[in-house]
């Protein structure tokens, strides 16, 4: 009877052996043949933004780079929350990806409810680069320096009055996280966009603003407004003639919208690595380094395992915010 058991078992092993090495090789075969079909942009941000700009030129340029194109699918809502949480859910086969924000480390800490967590949730694949802010003032106001302008905010606490496109959007965070950096306080008027909050500074009603410098350039010009500084490590080749915050006095501050291309929580390894040399390749092509220079982007390539690290240094950095009591909650 034990004989017989013994031979049924073994038998019954030996029956599903090449079911399990058909599985494996099947496994194998898909990522060997990664990408064999067009994945799938998720753009979390609605259509003609900065975020949409981003994600649209490196998926022009996948043709040639990934040897596939790239379908976006623009999916707004929630500061960018909804459009992640549908890359969270997604199959981790690479072909169902995120453009990452700013956003999705620091919606993460803001928000009492969000449906995902940034770190245990997503694959990192490609961090793209950054957009600087640029310190806008009204020409009423008496600064033409960063110094000045920290002067006068803490001289008069909560008197300067700042536009932003929302609450825990970019436009805001940097104006945030200037103050924790300075002590001054400043008090904020949320928008739905900054393109809402432009004619209120335009027009005197909102003192400055932290605004991206493709949308402050012409007004600058014009002497409709002054700038003041950049938020960026580097000179933006939009405003050149336009100091860092940090050669301006406050050192080593550096804010930058930051953008990225994540995916599912995990990915094969051989499949992100074969997605990262794409992007990184369409990254280092001149067309589109140009096309995001146009628009005042800086493009600072890396890694999954570098970009992944960046992600957790930029979640503790929200939280230290919250802490310290420059943030608060949102619902």
């Amino acid at each position: 009877m034990y004989a017989t058991a013994t031979l049924r078992r073994f038998l019954i092993a030996a029956s599903m052996l090449p079911s399990c090495v058909s599985v494996a090789c099947a496994q194998a075969i898909s990522v060997d043949a990664f990408p064999s079909k067009p994945p799938r942009l998720v753009i979390p941000f609605s259509p003609g933004g900065i975020s949409d700009y981003l994600g649209r030129v490196l998926a022009d340029a996948a043709p040639e780079a990934l040897g596939v194109s790239i379908t976006v699918e623009n999916r707004p809502g929630a500061s960018g929350s909804i459009g992640m949480d549908i890359v969270a859910r997604a199959a981790p086969d690479g072909y169902v990806l995120g453009l990452a924000t700013v956003g999705l480390a620091s919606n993460s800490v803001l928000y009492r409810r969000v449906p995902f967590d940034p770190l245990r949730d997503f694959t990192a694949i490609t961090k793209i680069g950054s957009i600087p802010s640029v310190i806008v003032v009204h020409p009423s106001l008496p600064v033409k320096t960063v110094q000045e302008f920290i002067a006068l905010a803490k001289k008069h606490p909560d008197e300067l009055a700042y536009g932003s496109s929302g609450l825990g959007t970019g436009s805001h965070l940097a104006v945030e996280f200037f103050k924790s950096a300075t002590g001054a306080r400043m008090t904020h008027v949320p928008y739905k966009s900054t393109a809402q909050a432009v004619p209120d500074l335009l027009g005197g009603r909102l003192q400055f603003m932290f605004d991206f410098p493709t949308t402050a350039v012409s007004p600058v010009k014009a002497g409709k407004l002054r700038a003041l500084a950049v938020t960026s490590a580097k000179r933006s080749e939009v405003l050149p003639d336009v100091p860092t915050v940090a050669e301006a006095g406050v050192p080593g501050f550096e804010f930058g919208t930051w953008a990225g291309i994540m995916g599912p929580a995990g990915m094969a390894k051989p499949v992100v690595d074969r997605l990262n040399a794409g992007f990184m390749r369409a990254l280092s092509s001149p067309s589109v380094r140009g096309r995001y220079a146009e628009q005042g982007i800086q493009t600072t390539p890396e890694g999954p395992q570098v970009f992944a690290a960046y992600l957790r240094g930029d979640v503790e950095r929200w939280r230290q915010l919250l802490r310290s009591g420059h943030l608060a909650l949102l619902d």
